[in-house]
């Protein structure tokens, strides 16, 4: 009799993570036995934690905050988008061998061509808030589909420059907090700040530079719709809330750890949003 498939997250923290939730939704919708749990594991343990997660009886997992450059160096063959961007969310076992990847780049894109399709028709120019983790997935996928100029707003210019480093002239620094100059011509807005989090400050800039066919997505989901969006919306500007990347990024994983793709529908969608309401 074969055992049930288990996957985990792992974080430091990990209890507020809505991935049990979706995976276990998939896990139920095709029927499969096989689990999907929380595991907190600080910095100083993650190294021991992975090389022994087939022995705690993990088929694999996800890694979140604050564990995925870590992540990146430990694992013992990673996928070539997780090269580009340093970064590891997704581990899996093959051939005996602990592999890494990197959907986030996935899940941004898919949320975005779900949720504004044609949003990257004839885009030139992109404008993105922060410059941490979720930035240089974010600047990835904007670049793989064709913009030309992306501009990086962000309050060090370290982390900016660390980004042009790696994905070259197509990507130029913008001074905080951004003008409507800034945002003269660009296509796409995305704010990969924790501004306008719960518990966090809000962000409220000056949209006035953007055209009116601009796109505006924030990478929070938490509340889905944040002072960026809803100051979007009253301008008529199409808007994308955060929770479609959460998501879209998850859809390689399963298929992986349990061998069926899953698809992100509308009733998984409103179970998250009834739980992020509670």
């Amino acid at each position: 009799m074969t055992k049930p498939r288990r996957a985990c997250i792992i974080g430091h923290p990990v209890k507020h993570s809505r991935s049990p939730m979706i995976h276990g939704f998939w896990l139920k919708s095709f029927g499969l036995e096989g689990s999907y749990e929380r595991e907190d594991v600080t910095p100083d343990a993650l190294e021991a934690f992975l090389r022994g997660l087939a022995a705690r009886g993990y088929v694999g997992g996800n890694v979140t905050i604050p564990h995925k450059e870590a992540a990146f160096g430990t694992v013992d063959r990673r996928t070539a988008r997780a090269e580009a961007l340093g970064a590891v969310n997704t581990v899996w076992f093959e051939d005996g061998l602990l592999w890494g990847d990197n959907t986030d780049v996935t899940g941004f894109l898919a949320n975005l061509d779900d949720r504004a399709p044609g949003w990257d028709d004839g885009l030139d120019k992109a404008v993105v808030l922060g410059a941490g983790g979720a930035a240089a997935a974010i600047v990835a996928g904007i670049k793989e589909r064709g913009a030309k100029r992306i501009l990086v707003a962000n309050r060090t210019a370290e982390k900016t420059e660390a980004l042009i480093r790696r994905f070259g002239s197509v990507v130029e620094a913008a001074a905080w907090p951004p003008s409507a100059a800034t945002f003269a011509g660009a296509g796409l807005l995305v704010n990969t700040t924790s501004l306008g989090m719960d518990g966090k400050p809000g962000l409220d800039i000056d949209l006035a530079g953007l055209p009116a066919q601009a796109v505006v997505t924030d990478a929070v989901y938490v509340p889905l719709e944040t002072e960026l969006l809803a100051n979007a919306a009253a301008r008529g500007l199409r808007t994308v809330d955060g929770l479609g990347m959460l998501l879209h990024q998850a859809v390689p994983g399963f298929e992986r750890w349990f061998g069926r793709r899953p698809v992100v529908t509308p009733e998984l969608r409103a179970l998250v949003e009834a739980d992020i309401g509670r």
